[in-house]
């Protein structure tokens, strides 16, 4: 079974406050790593997709007071939200008897409705963890164009033939089931081919406007559309980064469909040799460097792009507190930085600068730009947390 990025850390924060919700897609690899997580301590694992787990709760209080002593383990929560308001009390009660640090582990595919019922119920009292699918690290010796084709769901990565096949189903399976079960009536078709139009515009500014005139709705209602599968995980909307200078900036946010094997999918991309041939590639290099490094990265991190009306750009901007690191990023083995990053620095003013490119080298240029392959940077990134 191949080690996750956030097991340690799970289990860290689990001994030092009272819940943790793990949020992240389905088939993302949450139960898995829950499972592990409370192999190690004693557990009780609940699935409110099983009928017989689901009535286990039909009391929660005396259920729960019944295995006080047990780190309780509780999948797919979203499915019964009234849930929180019991775990508040339940909590606290434990508090009052000493028992304050791993008591529930909750996993919920990512929704607005999930992040507002515990946000609201339990404030203070739970740690809200991302299970990002698999990154360079996590899969080992495998190749980074193996990783970057298939994309990080542990099901799609690990297996190679079925590989394009699984991740159609997961689309399907997406659209007919999942996203209607959340209350969201777009029909399947409608929301398939806003996922595609998003695929086709990988790593390009999003224009609520000209998508929803392609899909006969108003540009709010595209908005709405792509607050949706920013929700689910499984797109992301990088915002531009804005400083005080006295230049127009772009303010149009990005959007990237955050798993590579899933982009690939939706755009019926099946081999390198595809990909290479495809106008999508540069977007999908970019992105897939994008969810590499920020799976790494510390909570407190925000990311975005710096971008003027002039041509000044960096791809991403990383910032933590007043500390900024600007990161380009280069699909070839002898990157070229162009006027434009150097303006760009000049607004940003980061602390280091770093150019991710496809070649294995470390290397420094003039102004202490660094030259990184994709692991070194992610090293880097992750020895800040």
């Amino acid at each position: 079974m191949l080690e996750r990025w956030l097991h340690k850390r799970i289990e860290e924060t689990l001994n030092q406050i009272a819940a943790v919700v793990i949020l992240g897609p389905r088939q993302v690899g949450k139960t898995t790593l829950a499972q592990s997580i409370a192999a190690e301590r004693p557990s009780i694992y609940l699935d409110l997709e099983d009928p017989g787990d689901f009535l286990k709760l039909e009391d929660p209080r005396f259920y729960f007071e019944q295995n006080r002593d047990k780190l309780i383990v509780i999948d797919e929560i979203q499915r019964n939200p009234d849930l929180f308001k019991v775990l508040r009390g339940q909590i606290d009660r434990n508090r009052r008897a000493g028992h304050l640090y791993g008591q529930f582990l909750l996993l919920g595919s990512a929704s607005r409705e999930l992040l507002n019922q515990s946000a609201e119920s339990l404030a203070g009292r739970v740690s809200y963890q991302e299970l990002w699918p698999l990154n360079v690290f996590e899969t080992g010796g495998s190749s980074i164009h193996d990783l970057w084709i298939r994309g990080g769901f542990p099901e799609s990565m690990l297996n190679e033939d079925f590989s394009h096949s699984w991740r159609r189903d997961f689309i399907r399976t997406y659209l007919e089931r999942d996203i209607p079960a959340l209350g969201s009536r777009i029909p399947a078709e409608t929301l398939r081919r806003f996922w595609t139009m998003l695929a086709h515009n990988q790593g390009q500014f999003y224009n609520a406007s000209q998508i929803g005139g392609n899909l006969n709705v108003s540009g709010q209602t595209a908005v709405r559309y792509l607050d949706l599968m920013v929700d689910l995980m499984l797109v992301r909307r990088l915002n531009p980064w804005y400083v005080n200078v006295a230049k127009r900036l772009v303010k149009r946010p990005k959007t990237y469909i955050r798993d590579s094997g899933i982009l690939h999918a939706l755009l019926n991309i099946q081999s390198l040799d595809d990909l290479l041939g495809h106008p999508v590639v540069g977007g999908s290099w970019e992105g897939f460097v994008i969810e590499n490094i920020l799976s790494v990265a510390p909570p407190e991190v925000d990311a975005a792009f710096y971008r003027t009306a002039a041509g000044a750009e960096i791809d991403l901007v990383l910032s933590f507190g007043d500390k900024r690191w600007a990161v380009e990023i280069k699909r070839t083995t002898a990157p070229k930085l162009t006027r434009g990053f150097h303006a760009a620095c000049e607004d940003v003013k980061p602390a280091r600068k770093w150019v991710v490119y496809t070649g294995n080298e470390r290397y420094m240029l003039r102004d202490n730009i660094n030259i990184v392959p994709l692991p070194v940077m992610m090293e880097a990134l992750a020895r800040m947390g």
